[in-house]
């Protein structure tokens, strides 16, 4: 045996022997009447020598290839996963073996992948090294140009071994599948051994495979306390509405009770609301801690390239969240109130997936805990039609209800397409109690008796995954953990069309010039307008700028040449409201836009009375300016420049 494979077979943190294969072996000793005499080796090599001396009569987790064909008798294959290319994340050389040709690649001593790798590439060089760790640790500190090995082993050791520096860039044409193999010449053995897993039943296995490798959970309405509810529920509304009729036959009191009930309601949202802003602010708290903790990162002394920016990506993906929380706010009424509409959009998974993995990584080290991350898409998967921002929100939800509740151990979000369903499962090992399960994500809000203590954002999920068209399914295991599972509509999108026509747009662009008026008095909110009107490839713009609505109208006065206004609502000496009644006198088809995060329903009429064009929110997305551009300064047309 060889303990020093996770999540196949190793040693915990008890100084356990654990793992998918410890079981295995378990259950067919069980099976046999039989337990087997255990020997352990520190290094692969050293076991397979035995092997070939006939010392072993069976091995445990071992993969078929040519050579070890000729002396041992594979039984069965248990499973398989895909081997991958892995390389330092500041290089890219390729994502085909090939590519590598004059690199320096690593792979475990007397592993099978390295006798497969020999023969289907002669002419390339592989370097084999002690183990799995070993590899890539050394291709961490930049010794190997590249590793291949399985998916699975390379995701678990990166999480837990600090190894930052490394990425997978590339799934390979050859899969680990991994087995019991007995030595030939033991013709008993490999009899008893047959008819011992031969006897094994399905469940058998799946449990246990799905205990350490993946988990499946079943749908809820497959539970069998589901009746229970749904009984109680209908008993209750019975009840109700019999009490209720039997209210409403005393006519002279109908007044009184209409009030009171006017009265209860208010008393209640009012309660309501209470509660859930004191429990929101420990929602803006974290990720505030993220942008102000790395803030000050930054400025630390002999700061490294690859430091700063690391920094830098978790303060914006920490304001992110910060605006998410915000907008949970928000939601929540919508949410309420059945008034929240999809935003379907081309949506890249993998972009998804990592943002999500980094959005938590400040959180997850604090608790000493990991956070793993298994994309088993395709390449050929990664770009679907989806509602970006509630997918977000529904796996944040889950992820900040796992953290919550996990101690010690590990989160896995695991992602896949199973017939024509994107599948996103995210497993804790989390010990949880009370009201803190299945009773609560099913709950419907108006339900609700109060917002402490009640997972809003599992509450969340919920509601986005029905509304997105999908199932949002819960399983527990007492004292081991907890799985959660959405399972959507999967709508591919075709990347090759999208490359075409891309390419196409691009090459008929003709820049055009126009002259745009910015009028704000937040340097950030300038800059950053100024640098999304930059990333047009078919517009030329020249930029000014005024601090408050009385400089934007005298511009106007001065300059004719201005084919487009920013106009702020909220500014100084005189808001955008009036500034843009006055130049509309002036220049009645000149175009103007209102930004504001102020975006109420009342707000952007009042700005359209007004004369404003369009109307834009803070912060403002790079795809409503291009709408808002597309609209008002059209390529085809001629400027008056």
């Amino acid at each position: 045996m060889f303990p020093y494979y996770p999540p196949y077979q190793f040693i915990n943190s008890d100084n356990d022997i654990v793992g998918f294969f410890i079981e295995y072996t378990e259950l067919i000793e069980e099976k046999i009447n039989y337990k087997f005499q255990r020997k352990y080796y520190a290094t692969w090599p050293n076991l397979m020598a035995d092997v070939r001396k006939g010392k072993i009569d069976l091995v445990l987790h071992i993969q078929a290839t040519n050579s070890r064909k000729t002396y041992l008798n594979f039984v069965t294959e248990l499973f398989e996963s895909q081997h991958i290319i892995a390389t330092r994340k500041d290089t890219f050389y390729g994502e085909k073996i090939p590519d590598f040709k004059h690199k320096k690649i690593i792979v475990p001593r007397d592993y099978a992948i390295a006798e497969i790798l020999r023969q289907h590439y002669p002419d390339q060089t592989f370097i084999e090294d002690k183990d799995d760790l070993t590899c890539l640790q050394k291709l961490n500190s930049g010794i190997y140009d590249a590793y291949i090995g399985p998916k699975a082993v390379v995701n678990y050791l990166i999480s837990n071994k600090n190894l930052d520096n490394i990425k997978i860039v590339a799934a390979t044409d050859f899969k680990y599948i991994p087995g019991i193999a007995i030595d030939k010449n033991n013709k008993t053995l490999n009899s008893i051994i047959k008819k011992g897993i031969e006897n094994i039943s399905d469940a058998e296995y799946k449990n246990r495979i799905e205990n350490w490798l993946y988990a499946k959970t079943r749908p809820f309405y497959k539970k069998s306390n589901f009746v229970i509810p749904i009984v109680t529920t209908t008993l209750i509304t019975l009840i109700c509405i019999v009490l209720i009729n039997f209210y409403l036959g005393y006519m002279v009191k109908q007044k009184t009770k209409e009030l009171k009930k006017i009265k209860d309601i208010a008393e209640k949202d009012n309660q309501l609301k209470i509660a859930f802003l004191s429990n929101i602010s420990q929602e803006i708290k974290t990720p505030m801690h993220g942008i102000m903790s790395f803030s000050k990162l930054l400025n630390t002394p002999k700061l490294t390239k690859p430091e700063k920016a690391k920094y830098t990506n978790i303060i914006i993906n920490s304001g992110k969240q910060l605006i998410d929380a915000i907008d949970t706010i928000l939601e929540v009424s919508r949410l309420q109130t059945r008034q929240v509409k999809l935003n379907e959009q081309e949506t890249n998974l993998n972009d998804v997936l990592e943002t999500i993995h980094s959005i938590f990584e400040v959180s997850i080290r604090e608790k000493e805990i990991s956070l793993i991350l298994n994309n088993n898409l395709k390449n050929d998967q990664h770009f679907v039609i989806l509602d970006q921002s509630k997918f977000i929100k529904t796996i944040n939800g889950i992820v900040e209800n796992a953290i919550k509740h996990t101690k010690k151990g590990a989160i896995l979000i695991s992602c896949m397409v199973q017939n024509q369903t994107l599948v996103v499962s995210i497993k804790d090992s989390g010990i949880r109690t009370g009201d803190t399960g299945l009773n609560v994500i099913f709950k419907s809000f108006s339900k609700s008796k109060n917002y402490e203590g009640l997972e809003l954002g599992l509450k969340i999920a919920k509601e986005n995954t029905i509304l997105m068209g999908g199932i949002l399914s819960f399983s527990s295991i007492p004292h081991e953990g907890s799985t959660f599972r959405i399972e959507l509509p999967y709508r591919p999108v075709d990347t090759k069309k999208i490359s075409n026509t891309a390419s196409t747009n691009s090459n008929q662009v003709k820049k055009k010039h126009y002259t745009i008026l910015i009028a704000e008095d937040g340097e950030i909110n300038f800059l950053f307008l100024k640098m999304l009107l930059k990333k047009p490839k078919e517009y030329d713009f020249t930029i000014h700028r005024v601090n408050n609505g009385k400089d934007a109208v005298l511009f106007c006065k001065k300059n004719k040449k201005i084919d487009l206004i920013f106009m702020d609502i909220k500014m100084p000496e005189m808001n955008g409201y009036d500034a843009t009644r006055l130049i509309k006198k002036i220049r009645p088809e000149l175009p103007i836009v209102a930004q504001t995060a102020y975006s109420t329903k009342k707000d952007i009429q009042k700005a359209l009375r007004v004369g404003c064009q369009d109307f834009i929110s803070k912060p403002i997305h790079y795809k409503d300016l291009k709408r808002i551009l597309n609209n008002c300064l059209p390529i085809s047309s001629q400027n008056t420049t």
